[in-house]
């Protein structure tokens, strides 16, 4: 019996035993091919040598300095990095172990920005995100989401000074007849409302992801609506903070998802493509506003953390930015992205189970339903999405795929995310296309 409190007690997970590239072995010797690089996090693929030797290195120079007293050179050159790679939008880096603890950060930092503003604004203490988001698993974090399964049982100690619109997804929310400008202006409106609603004025910022991860299954919003968004929030005084843990780093085919919705945000959070998962590490970039007004006040952020900043982490993802830069991976992302899109529209668009796919770059999703006119999801209890990842892991070839639910109405609503590393080739991707195929079909077949 595990001594792991695992997220099934009454079920072991299969044992991961050895990772290179594409593929995963399994402690009973199968390999799987990791098609979703976990959670979207694998990007440049497993078991890179460069990132272990620079890993090695650095535990042998430097492993370990408090935050409070001391910085370190990799610190400071991650940061450097992160920061020029937003060419001169943002203004700094705080670097952490998780996007749950970027988003506690983010939120701390908005908070404190308002008081920091001359005169202050002490009385904004709320947020406003997004129904169908997810932003982090510590209670602030959650706080913060619209995932209603996630928040459940948790609801009572939930902070009460945040409040939910409408998702932005167009296969849920357009309207019969609805233009998607008259959908987004719609959505807009609906936000300044709320702003209304609960006190333009108590509001320190507007959280989003850019790109939808878990909770909806890769959905981008249509042209316009953040650009629709951020007047809203310039219009009320408010910061806009985006989550990027999940969908940044290059995962959309740029840099930075906000790069291609014609906004810059006041703060950021990063993640999973940070490090690839070779080690623990995400982050938020504060804007220039954000720390020009912190300098000009305290002169200080009333927050941190005891691996804030860890010399090995940030030397980890230094050398992952500079694998993804010297090889032109994000380069590839957008043009693999193209491939992976045309190919899962052609597998699947006929399919009469497959209600929407959906992504942008290297992460796409294929949304599952019952009946395709009425977009009706399927009855959770016959939890769809999973079986079709439980069954990609059992067939030979073996494929790992991310499954998710929610993604109708917060309970009902399967999908499952294909998010490949950047450097994937054209046969790995053939490979992938072909098991997923399999695993989509081998599920419907028997329902």
């Amino acid at each position: 019996m595990s001594a792991v409190l695992h997220r099934d007690l009454h079920k072991d997970p299969l044992q991961v035993i050895q990772a290179s590239g594409l593929y995963l072995t399994l402690s009973d010797g199968r390999r799987i091919v990791d098609a979703s690089g976990g959670a979207a996090v694998s990007c440049i693929g497993h078991g890179d040598e460069r990132v272990g030797e620079v890993i090695s290195s650095q535990i042998k120079t430097l492993d370990y300095c408090h935050s409070l007293f001391f910085s370190s050179p990799t610190s400071e050159a991650l940061a450097r990095v992160l920061i020029e790679s937003t060419h001169g939008n943002m203004a700094k880096a705080f670097i952490v172990n998780s996007g749950s603890e970027a988003m506690d950060g983010a939120v701390k930092l908005a908070r404190q920005y308002y008081l920091e503003l001359s005169p202050p604004q002490p009385r904004r203490i709320r947020f406003i995100a997004r129904e169908g988001s997810y932003h982090g698993n510590t209670l602030g974090a959650l706080g913060i989401s619209g995932h209603k399964a996630r928040r459940s049982i948790y609801e009572p100690m939930l902070s009460k000074n945040v409040s939910h619109v409408s998702a932005c997804n167009a296969y849920r929310g357009l309207k019969e007849n609805e233009t998607i400008e008259t959908y987004v202006e719609r959505l807009a409106e609906e936000l300044d409302v709320e702003f209304q609603r609960v006190g333009p004025e108590t509001v320190c910022a507007f959280v989003a992801e850019p790109v939808v991860g878990a909770a909806l299954g890769c959905v981008p919003s249509p042209p316009g609506y953040f650009k629709a968004i951020k007047a809203i929030c310039d219009k009320h005084g408010a910061l806009l903070i985006l989550d990027e843990v999940m969908c940044g780093m290059g995962r959309t085919g740029t840099m930075h998802a906000w790069e291609q919705e014609g906004v810059i945000p006041d703060i950021q959070t990063i993640g999973k493509g940070l490090g690839g998962g070779y080690v623990p590490v995400a982050g938020f970039l504060a804007g220039h506003r954000v720390i020009k007004t912190l300098d000009g006040g305290t002169g200080q952020f009333i927050h941190g953390q005891t691996y804030q900043g860890h010399p090995m982490v940030c030397a980890a993802a230094a050398e992952i930015q500079r694998i993804i830069e010297q090889e032109h991976l994000i380069a590839s992302a957008k043009s693999i992205g193209m491939q992976l899109e045309s190919k899962l529209k052609e597998a699947f668009a006929s399919h009469p189970n497959v209600g929407d796919i959906r992504g942008r770059g290297l992460f796409w999703a294929l949304e599952f339903v019952q009946d395709k006119t009425t977009k009706e999801p399927f009855d959770p209890a016959l939890t769809v999405a999973m079986a079709v990842h439980e069954q990609g892991l059992l067939q030979s070839p073996g494929i790992m795929m991310y499954p998710g639910t929610g993604s109708a109405d917060g309970i009902k609503g399967d999908h499952i995310i294909i998010s490949p590393p950047y450097n994937i080739t054209a046969s790995e991707l053939e490979m992938i296309m072909a098991a997923a195929q399999k695993a989509v079909q081998s599920v419907f077949d028997r329902l």
